[in-house]
């Protein structure tokens, strides 16, 4: 994580967990190998729809100025995608919204608490499951996890409740994420919810794609990450836009982010 996102973090300490402050078995991860394989099959693919998306995505780094790998391989089309159901989203969204605002602070008993309001025990996952039964965590695991807000962001904009992915420049509005759990409550959080359709969320899954591969390439050569691009943002709405899709039929805990 570099030092601006450190300080990006740093500045928004509290800004969640002061509103909720206010109320009274994993599937194996594939193989390094699979993985290769995986990559290799879809750079072999000729989809008229993939293509054209890697088409608008490159457009759009191309104005931003942002170096694009013309050999990076096309995603999953339409018909190979996973289509989640508003309410895996909607419980995923609380699930990591949850273990974020234990990683920003917020007190046990009031994370436990609102565990059991929002009835999201039988939801975590392993990992997410073992930090949340820590009582002294450690400052990694706390770090770790209140970067999933990113991720959480871009659920909550498969959902609706968020109106635009902007360019990941910046951390996102942690504030009205947590109050849009908040305010929506246990009953009315998936209800709320007017889902993207699937083209959409495989338009921003190709395109942090790019803008990921743009980061690493840039981390690898020892130089900034390019165009004010934020490699945590950019990391962790990678990783919640790979699940949104089905990256690999990978559960939460294992999504991985190739570039």
């Amino acid at each position: 994580m570099s030092a601006a996102s450190h300080a990006g973090l740093k500045r928004r300490i509290v800004l969640g967990a002061a509103l909720f402050g206010m109320l009274p078995l994993a599937i194996a991860a594939p193989s390094v190998e699979e993985r290769r394989k995986k990559i290799k099959s879809m750079d072999q693919k000729n989809s008229h729809e993939a293509l054209q998306r890697r088409a608008r995505s490159e457009s759009v780094l191309r104005a931003e100025g942002v170096p694009i790998n013309q050999y990076l391989p096309v995603i999953e089309t339409e018909d190979e995608a996973k289509r989640r159901s508003t309410s895996q989203i909607s419980q995923r969204a609380l699930c990591v919204l949850l273990v974020a605002l234990k990683g920003e602070g917020l007190e046990q008993p009031i994370v436990e608490r609102i565990a059991q309001d929002f009835r999201l025990l039988d939801d975590l996952t392993p990992k997410e499951r073992a930090f949340m039964a820590a009582k002294t965590p450690s400052q990694h695991d706390r770090v770790q996890f209140s970067w999933k807000y990113e991720a959480a962001w871009v659920l909550l904009w498969a959902m609706g409740y968020v109106s635009k992915l902007d360019k990941p420049t910046k951390i996102c509005d942690v504030q009205f994420a947590v109050k849009t759990m908040r305010d929506r409550g246990p009953d009315g959080f998936e209800v709320g919810a007017k889902l993207r359709s699937l083209r959409d969320i495989l338009d921003q899954a190709d395109l942090i794609y790019r803008y990921h591969w743009a980061v690493v390439d840039a981390r690898i050569k020892g130089r900034p990450a390019p165009a004010n691009l934020d490699p945590g943002v950019v990391l962790e709405r990678h990783y919640g836009l790979n699940w949104l899709i089905g990256y690999m039929e990978q559960a939460w805990d294992d999504i991985s982010t190739d570039t």
